[in-house]
């Protein structure tokens, strides 16, 4: 069977904030993730957008966890500032366990199955409702600017979304294109960025600590 045609969401979002109008800039409100992946994201939104970064992520386990990505994301912000970016953040209730229940039905499928494309949609719709009860012009994640991470579904999910809040305007991209990945390591490296070594949710984390035993086992061998 041949291969799905896979879509460049990055070049239709490139075509569009070319054509958007300088002053005023539209608002945009990005969620995200965690400091790191948001590096680049904000460094190519802001030169568009006045951008307000939406911190939605009850999937992240343990709270211990969830605290030190939010402390990296304020701090790359306040790097931002610096850079003469004013962006403002907005923190979601922290409801770790509700959001666990939620996605306990697909426990043991494997990291990128069906537990990790609800988790996308529960954050991306709790966002995007703030966007619509907010009057932000534009939503869009900065999670596509992860290669571990399906950037056809999270546009799939937002082409939605957008259907179910028509006034607010779903920005399609694919952050990780035009090298973006690799700028925002970079970036992150150069702000001094602590990087997760797994996705956030209770099932990932344990699938993390599984591979680091066995890891540690081979190494002792």
């Amino acid at each position: 069977m041949a291969n799905e045609t896979k879509i460049n969401y990055q070049k239709q979002c490139d075509e569009l904030v070319a054509a958007l109008p300088k002053d005023p800039k539209p608002t945009l409100l990005l969620h995200a993730c965690c400091g790191p992946c948001s590096c680049y994201p904000l460094t190519y939104l802001c030169s568009h957008f006045r951008v307000t970064v939406y911190y939605a992520n009850s999937n992240i386990y343990p709270s211990s966890e969830y605290q030190k990505r939010l402390e990296e994301l304020k701090k790359v912000l306040r790097i931002m500032k610096e850079q003469g970016n004013e962006i403002d953040l907005v923190v979601a209730p922290y409801e770790n366990e509700a959001y666990t229940e939620k996605l306990s039905p697909f426990k043991d499928d494997p990291e990128g199955g069906r537990r990790c494309f609800l988790c996308y949609s529960l954050r991306m719709e709790e966002s995007y409702q703030y966007a619509e009860d907010h009057g932000f012009d534009f939503f869009t994640t900065v999670m596509s600017v992860s290669r571990q991470k399906d950037s056809q579904k999270f546009n799939q999910i937002g082409a939605t979304l957008q259907e179910k809040h028509p006034s607010v305007r779903y920005l399609f991209s694919d952050f990780k294109k035009n090298k973006g990945q690799e700028i925002g390591a970079t970036l992150a490296k150069e702000y001094g960025l602590y990087r997760q070594n797994y996705c956030g949710c209770l099932y990932s984390y344990k699938e993390m600590k599984a591979r680091t035993a066995a890891q540690e086992d081979c190494e002792k061998a």
